[in-house]
């Protein structure tokens, strides 16, 4: 049976957040949660992962966008990294420092491991950042050196699946941006999830999105989702994560898996 993995992106976002979080995973509505090293709550907040069932998969999720980083660079403004947007023109025109770059995902690897005592489950990026050129080669030779057993998250999909999710052209935009990267994982002796999805507007109607995410599904079957407790100033998403939060709290994630073929371990 084809597998799904519902992971929360953001866990250390906010301490509120990663609260949330911990609760969906304790309670069976998450298998999976990604982790931002690079806040300053992460240490603490990491605590509360230390009870969560077995199953859950706990990842690294690399930060090189809108947060400040561990190490100073020469990419950041004011002191936080840019966004996805003008990190993606400089990736794309060669501009990016690539051994500040690497410093930084080793950082966050660091902080990972310290807090957790192992390496992560699996690796993926905020806003998909580790998919960039110049940036992807460092991430994945990072992960097989460090964190060999751990899977790498890829947006590429079927298109027949693309089309058939909500919000297809976002979906198709991030797995163009993603192509060739599960075929040079496999390069690196590194797994990938089979089958994408998340993606939608933000827009208070997640209840009515997640059932669509499970259409057809890959063999490992990712559904990125970012519930929390939406109290972080300037959060561009606060009111989603609350109602996502509130959605899976109310559904059985289970039983709508297993309505889609698909088996849930939580």
């Amino acid at each position: 049976m084809n597998q799904l993995i519902l992971c929360a992106d953001d866990f250390a976002f906010s301490t509120e957040d990663s609260l949330v979080i911990a609760e969906l995973l304790r309670t069976g509505k998450l298998n999976a949660t990604s982790c931002m090293t690079v806040r300053p709550n992460w240490m603490a907040d990491s605590a509360m992962l230390h009870d969560v069932p077995d199953t859950a998969q706990i990842g690294l999720h690399l930060v090189l966008t809108e947060e400040a980083p561990i190490h100073p660079n020469g990419f950041t403004q004011g002191g936080v990294m840019p966004g996805i947007d003008p990190l993606t023109r400089l990736a794309a025109r060669g501009r990016l420092d690539l051994a500040e770059i690497a410093r930084e995902v080793e950082a966050q690897f660091d902080r990972f491991e310290t807090a957790m005592g192992r390496p992560p489950a699996f690796v993926d990026g905020h806003q998909h950042s580790h998919a960039l050129p110049g940036i992807r080669p460092i991430v994945l030779a990072t992960a097989r050196r460090r964190a060999p057993q751990a899977w790498v998250r890829t947006c590429e999909d079927r298109v027949a699946a693309l089309l058939g999710r909500p919000w297809r052209g976002k979906a198709i935009g991030s797995a163009y941006h993603s192509r060739g990267l599960r075929r040079a994982a496999e390069a690196e002796g590194l797994r990938c999830n089979r089958g994408f999805a998340g993606h939608y507007g933000f827009d208070g109607r997640f209840a009515e999105a997640l059932p669509r995410f499970l259409d057809k599904a890959g063999t490992q079957h990712l559904v990125m989702c970012h519930p929390g407790a939406g109290k972080r100033a300037g959060d561009t998403i606060a009111a989603a994560r609350r109602d996502e939060a509130d959605v899976l709290r109310a559904v059985s994630v289970s039983d709508m898996a297993r309505e889609h073929g698909l088996a849930f371990a939580a």
